[in-house]
């Protein structure tokens, strides 16, 4: 073979060689989706389909360089794919080398080709699941369970502002330990999300950080800045950045151009800091 067609054979598999084991959500399946657990998810370059088995992907920095602090991540893909790439993996690595745990949650689509999934009924079920499970599991990956919140992408915005919108405290006589554990997240980061519209404010929600693009369409660009409002006349912490030069899809790429945009984490961990959700 080769050399230069062994390279990018090669190549990758070396990219995701660290990336850690994904943990199901459920040890028996997703309810509705426990038939369909084994089948195997389909990847297409760095997006993944055919997802059946709900699962995060933990990226956890070491106990003495932990803030506490944890960020369930929500890759887009219009609810048909999930972008793995620069609405996942990077930024969860991102975020591990600066104390922040990240999980990266891999969600049921409900616009797949063939899928019989909703999102309310079975994306939000995933998105509720991984705020319990970390919550749950959160003395062994050194974190604070006052500190766990949720952020997404597009798509995954829109589980994250649901998520924030409606959760419940846990069913304390539960079976399941996971399951007596709430689902409020303490904060929430919607970048660019979708079906703004849908999205409403009320006094004691989660503080909110946004980004978003001058650029993206009207329901996102305008809408983040509506949504701001909303969240202000609630009397809820919000911090708004609508990127001048930006428009939909920006995610985060360690090797990205140099811009205000490409800097939106460091304003997120500055919000965090603000906030009291961040530090010592």
């Amino acid at each position: 073979m080769k050399p230069i067609l062994l390279i990018a054979l090669i190549l990758p598999i070396l990219a995701h060689a660290d990336t850690p084991a994904a943990l199901p959500l459920w040890e028996k399946g997703a309810p509705g989706s426990e038939s369909r657990a084994t089948e195997p998810e389909k990847t297409e370059g760095s997006n993944v389909i055919n997802i059946h088995n709900p699962s995060i992907t933990p990226f956890v920095p070491a106990a003495d360089k932990s803030s506490g602090t944890a960020v369930i991540i929500c890759p887009g893909g219009g609810h048909s794919k999930l972008c793995l790439g620069h609405e996942g993996y990077a930024l969860a690595e991102w975020f591990r080398d600066h104390g922040i745990a990240a999980f990266v949650l891999k969600y049921r689509l409900a616009r797949e080709t063939g899928s019989t999934y909703t999102i309310q009924d079975h994306a939000m079920a995933d998105a509720r699941r991984a705020i319990r499970t970390v919550r749950n599991r959160a003395a062994e990956w050194h974190l604070k369970t006052d500190r766990i919140g949720i952020l997404g992408f597009s798509a995954g915005g829109e589980l994250a502002a649901f998520a924030a919108m409606k959760n419940d405290p846990g069913q304390k006589d539960a079976a399941d330990p996971i399951e007596r554990q709430s689902s409020r997240p303490d904060f929430q980061a919607l970048i660019y999300p979708g079906t703004s519209g849908l999205f409403n404010a009320e006094k004691g929600m989660p503080p909110l950080f946004i980004a978003c693009g001058y650029s993206d369409r009207p329901d996102i660009a305008e809408g983040m800045a509506t949504l701001y409002l909303k969240y202000k006349a609630a009397g809820v912490k919000a911090e708004l950045h609508i990127y001048a030069n930006a428009g939909h899809g920006f995610g985060y790429k360690p090797d990205a151009k140099p811009s205000a945009a490409a800097k939106w984490p460091d304003r997120f961990t500055e919000w965090l800091t603000d906030s009291g959700l961040l530090g010592k």
